[in-house]
């Protein structure tokens, strides 16, 4: 039986500066990636997406916007892996770092330019247009996988 992941990603842009917070991730997915994670048992997508970045980054979320989902469907198991795209720029509280990373604040155009192991620059158009609402892409173990926006 295929596995299905649920997951989240907040998009924290500071109101000010026009920077975005990433974190330079160590462990699994390293790269720049914005700050999110699993959706656990009994907890609405956005509940976790807030948990998520208060325990990555000490930050308090608030007004979440929904962006889409960001989906991959496995060519060979068929498992998915899902996430739900957040975005604000009302947030308090003291930037922090975890184990998975360190934190800070780049530019949209740093970000764009910033070579990844993972796939984030890809992201922005999800968070910055408003003209899509899914992104979906096959991926398996031996062979590459791109997104196509819809």
């Amino acid at each position: 039986m295929p596995k299905i992941e649920l997951t989240n990603m907040v998009f924290i842009q500071n109101p000010v500066t026009k920077k975005v917070l990433v974190q330079d991730r160590v462990k699994s997915w390293k790269g720049l990636s914005f700050p999110g994670g699993h959706v656990e048992e009994n907890e609405s997508f956005i509940d976790s997406a807030i948990r998520e970045v208060r325990e990555e980054t000490g930050l308090e979320v608030r007004n979440l916007k929904f962006c889409g989902v960001i989906h991959w469907l496995h060519k060979k198991t068929f498992d998915r892996y899902i996430v739900f795209l957040y975005k604000t720029s009302d947030f308090s509280g003291e930037l922090k770092d975890c184990s998975e990373g360190k934190h800070f604040w780049i530019s949209i155009d740093e970000l764009k330019n910033t070579p990844s192991e993972n796939s984030t620059p890809e992201y922005l158009p999800m968070f910055l247009e408003d003209k899509y609402s899914e992104a979906f892409g096959l991926w398996s173990e031996d062979e590459d996988w791109g997104l196509v926006f819809k």
